[in-house]
């Protein structure tokens, strides 16, 4: 029986998100107080607060999901992961909770990525879509077939990808799709193309803030969202974690190599459990729960 941890990304927050763990746990509070002076700013008084508004701008957001993980995962006190991965914005997470950054330069890195991908999303005026009841394969084909920037993105489950691209790529790709059969084309409430080419400005300055940071030798292996695999070297985690960015979200095949590796019981670590359902709608047979 091989345990994974896996963390949620950007989406997973809600007004009030880690205030239990602030108020009944004194390690955990003291990790919440140092990530206020390390950002600067009381990120808590946003978390706590119940202001869903101020919670969802990006660059308080990806924070937020992250401290919410990290400090969760130092609680749990039989914490042996045999293999880690995070969705997104969670594989900062998870390159934490697995020892390969620091907690400070993993909560550095995140906000350095959110002001970032921010910048990048002024930018360009770009947006993501749902695209629900499609084979991956037509998906891509249909991307393909618009002249505007749009992408596979997030690979979230079997009948569930993402697509990310300009507002006009987006919303031609979404009627391509609806006439190649989609159940349904949701416009998702996000600010950007992410892991889109559109994303290359943000991908450009995390890349020097990473090459810049220590990462150090894991103590299991983590599934990267851009290769699907399990990886263990640092330089190699470093050169996937620039990738990113740009890259599309493997998440339907990551699960699929981490059961093939001998995973049986998933762990979500963070907020929500909509990680836990695409485990579910993945792999039937796996055992999962929230942390």
């Amino acid at each position: 029986m091989k345990k994974a941890y896996i963390f949620p990304g950007q989406g997973a927050q809600f007004p009030g998100m880690g205030q239990d763990l602030y108020d009944n746990n004194s390690s955990a509070k003291e990790s919440f107080e140092a990530a206020n002076e390390i950002l600067g700013f009381r990120i808590t008084d946003i978390m706590f607060g119940d202001d869903a508004e101020a919670l969802k701008q990006t660059k308080v957001t990806q924070p937020a999901v992250f401290l919410h993980s990290v400090i969760l995962a130092q609680t749990i006190s039989d914490f042996k992961p045999d293999m880690v991965a995070g969705h997104s914005l969670g594989e900062l997470s998870a390159l934490v909770a697995n020892n390969t950054l620091s907690f400070e330069d993993g909560l550095n890195l995140v906000y350095k990525r959110a002001m970032a991908m921010q910048k990048a999303c002024e930018m360009n005026p770009s947006t993501m879509a749902a695209i629900l009841g499609l084979d991956d394969s037509i998906v891509e084909e249909g991307c393909a077939e618009v002249e505007h920037v749009v992408v596979a993105a997030n690979y979230n489950c079997p009948g569930q990808l993402v697509i990310s691209g300009s507002n006009q790529g987006v919303a031609e790709a979404c009627e391509v799709m609806k006439a190649k059969g989609a159940k349904r084309a949701l416009p998702l409430p996000v600010g950007g193309a992410f892991h889109s080419p559109l994303m290359e400005p943000a991908r450009e300055e995390l890349q020097n803030a990473i090459e810049g940071t220590a990462f150090s030798n894991p103590i299991c292996p983590i599934y990267q969202n851009v290769s699907a695999s399990a990886v263990s070297n640092p330089d190699e985690i470093k050169s996937n974690l620039i990738a990113q960015l740009t890259a599309p979200v493997r998440w339907t095949q990551s699960v699929k190599a981490m059961v093939n590796d001998g995973a049986t019981d998933f762990i979500e670590v963070g907020p929500g459990k909509v990680l836990s359902g695409l485990v579910k709608k993945i792999h039937r047979e796996a055992e999962v729960s929230q942390a």
